[in-house]
């Protein structure tokens, strides 16, 4: 399987790149509108075919390049049906499944950042990808002050979906703010600080309540232009 991960330094957003090598059939997972253009070069060099743009919720901390891809090469967007983005041509749940080429899509409901996350699931033979978004980062995860957001979900989400995949799972999530690229479920589970093997609901719930995060910078501009796939300003 071709695989690319991306990097947007301003936002420190994470956009990976999927292909059937044989058919060229692609997916990309959470793209940055600032981003298209170096997106749409990989693409066109690759000589892929854009199936879908995946979000894995609506984010607060960037704008979604997901409605210019459409616009240029014809890729279904992808939200939650929990989401609230009218303008998706496909709002997915739980079992979703999107297939490209050989390849496919597992979709699992994990909210609690927001009540419209999503991990997408990818097996390629004994591999198994998960693009967790920020349900789950590398020794951490999202916040769940805003948006809806519920540590309560978030942690069931996390210990009753993610963590029930293979330990061999790789981890690539939305973002890193230390540099860090991947993880694996195994690694999560025994080194997370907030979600190892052992944390209790309750316990989890305090550390998130005890956080006093400032606002993303961009939430008043990007919530409002997630909502309409990156084309509100």
């Amino acid at each position: 399987m071709i695989f690319r991960q991306l990097f947007d330094q301003a936002t420190w957003t994470y956009t990976y790149l999927l292909a059937d090598p044989e058919t060229r059939d692609a997916v990309i997972i959470d793209p940055v509108r600032e981003q298209v253009e170096r997106d749409a070069q990989l693409i066109e060099e690759l000589g892929l075919n854009l199936r879908y743009s995946l979000e894995t919720h609506v984010h607060a901390d960037h704008v979604t390049g997901s409605g210019a891809l459409r616009e240029r090469f014809g890729a279904q967007t992808v939200v939650s049906v929990r989401g609230g983005a009218d303008c998706a041509d496909i709002k997915a749940d739980q079992g979703t499944r999107l297939e490209f080429g050989a390849f496919a899509v597992e979709t699992y409901a994990t909210p609690g950042h927001t009540p419209g996350c999503l991990t997408y699931v990818v097996r390629d033979g004994d591999e198994v990808l998960a693009f967790t978004g920020d349900a789950l980062l590398v020794r951490g995860c999202g916040r769940t002050d805003f948006q809806q957001g519920s540590a309560h979900a978030l942690y069931h989400s996390v210990t009753d979906k993610i963590f029930t995949l293979p330990d061999h799972t790789r981890i690539y999530p939305g973002h890193d703010y230390r540099g860090r690229t991947a993880s694996t479920v195994a690694e999560e589970k025994q080194f997370n600080p907030r979600l190892r093997v052992g944390t209790t609901e309750d316990r989890f719930v305090a550390i998130m309540t005890d956080l006093k995060l400032a606002d993303p910078r961009l939430m008043d501009v990007a919530v409002p232009a997630n909502l309409a796939c990156g084309k509100a300003a």
